[in-house]
């Protein structure tokens, strides 16, 4: 019986004991991969004597239950970048990586001014996607690096609730259409919509006008902030260069190696599978002897 008793406990204890260890297995990998995209960032300002700030938005496991967080531009994240760029001396150049599908105006027009007003060189990475607010963002760069196959997107201004968001261009457009029986909130969203894009055509100029003319800077403008495209529509690195936008494509191989960093959700099979090793081109028959 003592025995038995004895097994039980055991047993006990040792549940416990898993339970503690799979309760701080994630802080514990949190913590590595925090230290390891660390390394990453230290490595690139150490190559560029820059300041090196990241803003890297996919959908990450963070909690014991396993719940994804999707992530997008809010106020936390313009008070983050604004306290590191206040902790740059003025003449350092400042690297961003960016990845974003957009958030908040609000923040993303904090982080673009305050990268405007900085006296040192400010250089944004843009491996994969930066749409609306990252755009806007990327145009206060002095320079935007593009993955080949990156883009950027309209930074067009969507309004709505909790019916669904909607451009502000398509309330206006629908505003134009005859309707006796249109409500009060409808004509106010309309009015929204035309000081929204009013407010966001300023910001975009602004950033635009101090590496182009005048009449250039406003054109972009317009085109960006009018809703000529869909909101998600892909500014791609050929287009970007057409418009003017100060783009190349000479990305680093860290930032790509901080990407496979920021892991995806792992709620699901993944839909993308492929062997993660660099292949070296085989030469074709008959030469290299």
């Amino acid at each position: 019986m003592a025995i038995l008793d004895n097994f039980n406990i055991n047993i006990t204890d040792i549940l416990w004991i898993l339970v503690f260890i799979s309760f701080f297995i994630p802080v514990i990998q949190k913590r590595i991969l925090l230290s390891k995209r660390q390394l990453i960032m230290r490595s690139i300002e150490t190559k560029r004597n820059s300041r090196v700030i990241s803003m890297i938005h996919r959908q990450e496991i963070m909690s014991f239950f396993g719940f994804p967080l999707a992530r997008y531009i809010d106020i936390e994240d313009s008070e983050a970048i604004l306290r590191a760029i206040r902790m740059t001396p003025p003449d350092m150049q400042i690297d961003l990586i960016l990845h974003t599908p957009g958030g908040l105006v609000l923040a993303a027009e904090q982080i673009a001014c305050a990268l405007k007003r900085h006296k040192g060189k400010v250089t944004v990475f843009i491996p994969h996607y930066a749409m609306s607010g990252g755009s806007l963002i990327a145009m206060a760069a002095d320079e935007i690096v593009m993955d080949p196959n990156a883009v950027l997107g309209p930074v067009d201004p969507q309004l709505g609730g909790p019916q669904g968001y909607y451009p502000a261009v398509s309330i206006l457009k629908a505003l134009e259409q005859p309707n006796p029986h249109r409500d009060d909130q409808t004509l106010i969203l309309g009015d929204v919509a035309k000081k929204a894009i009013d407010q966001v055509y300023e910001a975009v100029y602004f950033l635009l006008l101090e590496h182009n003319t005048p009449e250039k800077a406003s054109e972009l403008a317009r085109m960006l902030s009018e809703g000529r495209w869909t909101h998600d529509y892909p500014i791609d690195f050929e287009q970007a260069k057409e418009l003017g936008l100060p783009v190349n494509d000479q990305m680093l191989m860290e930032v790509y190696e901080l990407m496979e960093l920021y892991q995806q959700s792992g709620m699901r099979r993944p839909s993308v599978e492929f062997i993660p090793i660099p292949y070296v081109p085989h030469a074709p028959p008959g030469k290299g002897k």
